[in-house]
């Protein structure tokens, strides 16, 4: 069910190293990106595509890895993405990728979890040095790095408490918790007959 799926896609920053993505795996998940929705279906994303362990390498030093956590560095070597799915946006098709990104992206992270997978969508790039590592055209922009991976790591959803706050933490056991405003919180208006 979606609502499932859904609820088990959680961001995923600690990965089994050892467990290796095929390129065809990484293939089906693009494809249900180029399947989705698209601004006036102008479908201006391209994907690079990296489950090689020394380009994956290269990619990982180009990223940031949760700001809230300020103490941590990012998944140590053996804890690390085993694929990487770079989105980029055309811009000879469109001036802007509008929301399409956003919507390629959760498509491919749903198609990962349903998979078994996990995959955390990161946005905290150096885009320069990416784009000299990987020789992206001028043409190609950057705009989100897609790590994928067997999950190593629990994910709790909870409520955000009386504080308000919204940041993300880690327990001593290692468990990631991620406050959620509740529905009343989000729901403004409602018009029913």
């Amino acid at each position: 069910m979606i609502a499932d799926l859904i609820k088990t896609n959680r961001t995923c920053r600690q990965f089994d190293q050892s467990h290796t993505i095929a390129m065809e795996t990484l293939l089906k998940l693009i494809n249900l990106g180029r399947l989705s929705a698209s601004a006036a279906n102008l479908q201006p994303l391209k994907y690079i595509l990296s489950c090689s362990p020394s380009t994956n390498k290269g990619i990982f030093s180009c990223l940031a890895w949760a700001g809230y956590l300020k103490q941590w560095k990012g998944p140590e070597e053996g804890s690390r993405p085993s694929a990487y799915i770079v989105v980029l946006h055309d811009t000879s098709i469109s001036k802007t990728p509008d929301c399409d990104h956003g919507i390629a992206a959760q498509s491919i992270l749903l198609g990962a979890r349903e998979q078994g997978l996990a995959g955390c969508m990161i946005g905290a790039i150096k885009k320069q040095k990416l784009q000299d590592l990987l020789s992206i055209p001028e043409h190609l922009t950057i705009l989100l790095v897609l790590a994928i991976g067997k999950p190593r790591e629990q994910v709790i959803i909870e409520q955000i408490d009386k504080t308000g706050d919204i940041r993300y933490w880690r327990d001593d056991n290692g468990v990631h918790h991620v406050p959620k405003r509740s529905m009343e919180d989000i729901v403004i208006s409602r018009f029913e007959p």
